[in-house]
């Protein structure tokens, strides 16, 4: 009894090949992003994926849309995945935001709780994405049999794949950069407990349920 959660980062944008920050501006995909989206979507035809909810920002909903085709699957989307809202830092650069003050953006991806002013945490993100897996488990009848495929962002990739894995805070920064249509991919089981016999259906209370990483930052070539 196991259920598959796959979580692929949006294709390339001008922001990522430019190096500059995005949050939730609403950016679109670069020609090498719509190329990655076509090739993750012929290579995801072997995964059994059999429901996609993507984020209804733009990067991601055309990825998806691209995969979701290609699969013959409908798609939805749920703002709850949308990408850390990065505050006063979206749409500057990399070096514009450590001119402000030096290394910050590796303060940043080194403490989960510390927020860009005006934006979000990692905690945050986590906690406002991880209901979308949650109402799944306990909604999606057909999970079990087959994989579903959240299409998301980077930062909301690594944080939701940190709070279903049950990291401390400390461990958050544990995860490297997830590059453009890579994957976190995670199973769930029923937990275990001493003395109870496995159940005849799936659990849906959090609580009950294991999740174990399979693979981070694969890429469909790997």
């Amino acid at each position: 009894m196991r259920r598959r959660l796959i979580l692929l980062r949006h294709g390339q944008t001008h922001y990522n090949a430019g190096r500059r920050m995005q949050g939730q501006l609403d950016t679109e995909l670069s020609e090498v992003g719509v190329e990655q989206a076509r090739a993750a979507a012929q290579l995801m035809k072997n995964l059994g994926v059999s429901k996609i909810v993507s984020s209804d920002l733009t990067r991601a909903r055309h990825t998806a849309e691209i995969i979701a085709a290609s699969l013959g699957l409908e798609l939805t989307h749920d703002a709850r995945l949308r990408e850390t809202h990065l505050g006063q830092w979206q749409g500057k650069t990399h070096a514009e935001v450590d001119s402000e003050r030096g290394r910050i953006r590796a303060h940043w991806r080194n403490n989960a709780a510390w927020a860009p002013p005006a934006g979000e945490s990692r905690l945050d993100v986590a906690k406002r994405a991880r209901p979308v897996v949650d109402e799944l488990m306990s909604t999606y009848s057909e999970w079990d049999a087959s994989a579903v495929l959240l299409v998301a962002h980077g930062g909301t990739i690594s944080a939701l794949t940190s709070n279903l894995l049950g990291l401390r805070e400390s461990q958050y920064p544990l995860f490297n950069s997830l590059k453009n249509t890579n994957t976190s991919r995670l199973s769930a089981e029923p937990a275990y407990r001493e003395g109870e016999a496995m159940p005849a259906e799936f659990p849906t209370e959090p609580s009950a349920v294991k999740w174990y990483l399979d693979a981070w930052n694969q890429g469909f070539s790997d």
